[in-house]
């Protein structure tokens, strides 16, 4: 059964616009998820808003938002002042530009979804504008009222279809000085450089998603299921760390050199002989393997 939209409008390019349907790309719906109870009775506890000076209960009818200007003096929002400042949605997602994907810093990005066409007769219009951008090169900037929220999306070509991810303002991405200001400017170079290079190429591969385990999730299921067969909770051995002080020797170690002086070329060239030999005995010839289609 196909999913379910979160939002239809019109994909708009120039003159050209086509009836286009929002689909979310990710869920955390199959995550497991835990209520909170009363330890004494066992039952589900409910939330509640406390008035923070008389300690009562306040009702919903009786709650506002309200904006903090000084300590503890607010103005307050009434629910229709707030709902007139949302803007008004006309259903159009307007292609803005087109640039290349690497124009933007993946930073901006916040969520993504799958766009469709919503109707037959729309599916011309939505392939004409997906594979032009395929056969540029490019991506599109477009933006619209989604959510109750102006967004801005990226929009890529993507199989059948496109992937429009949503994109944070300026305002919402804290520069990334604040964070690097007091790294300081240093010079790597000569064998330990070219070990962190060995290092990096023995493990060149590709991103393959199946591959990557949530094991917090996993450890949480194999926990509720010994709960509910009553079986002991058996308890994690704390992993051991190797100590080591030394930069230059952790180099080594990671680099399968264990104190031998040899240096990365070497090590590299032993990589390269045990590989060569792996794939032989794999494949029976000494034929190089077959590629992974990027």
């Amino acid at each position: 059964m196909a999913p379910r939209a979160q939002w239809k409008g019109f994909l708009k390019f120039g003159e050209v616009s086509c009836p286009v349907a929002l689909y979310t790309a990710t869920s955390t719906s199959d995550r497991i998820s835990f209520h909170t109870l009363n330890r004494t009775t066992g039952n589900r506890v409910k939330r509640e808003f406390i008035d923070s000076e008389t300690g009562k209960p306040v009702p919903r009818e009786d709650q506002i938002k309200g904006y903090e200007i000084n300590k503890d003096d607010y103005i307050t929002l009434e629910p229709e002042e707030i709902t007139a400042a949302v803007p008004e949605s006309d259903k159009v997602l307007r292609v803005e530009a087109f640039l290349a994907c690497s124009d933007i810093d993946d930073v901006y990005f916040d969520r993504s979804y799958y766009l469709a066409p919503a109707t037959r007769a729309s599916e011309e219009a939505f392939a004409l504008i997906r594979e032009g951008m395929r056969k540029r090169q490019v991506v599109a900037i477009a933006q619209a009222v989604l959510f109750r929220r102006m967004r801005t999306m990226l929009i890529r070509a993507h199989g059948k279809g496109l992937i429009a991810t949503t994109l944070n303002f300026d305002y919402e991405v804290r520069a990334a000085e604040e964070a690097f200001d007091d790294v300081p400017e240093m010079k790597i170079k000569g064998e330990m450089l070219d070990l962190a290079e060995h290092i990096i190429n023995t493990k060149h591969g590709t991103f393959v998603p199946g591959e990557f385990d949530d094991r917090y999730e996993a450890a949480l299921i194999e926990l509720v299921k010994a709960k509910v067969e009553g079986k002991a909770i058996a308890k994690r051995k704390a992993p051991k760390v190797a100590k080591v002080t030394d930069l230059m020797e952790a180099l080594r170690q990671s680099a399968g050199m264990d104190g031998d002086k040899a240096g990365p070329k070497q090590a590299a060239d032993k990589t390269g002989s045990a590989r060569r030999r792996t794939t032989k005995s794999r494949t029976g010839a000494s034929s190089p393997p077959r590629r992974k289609a990027g």
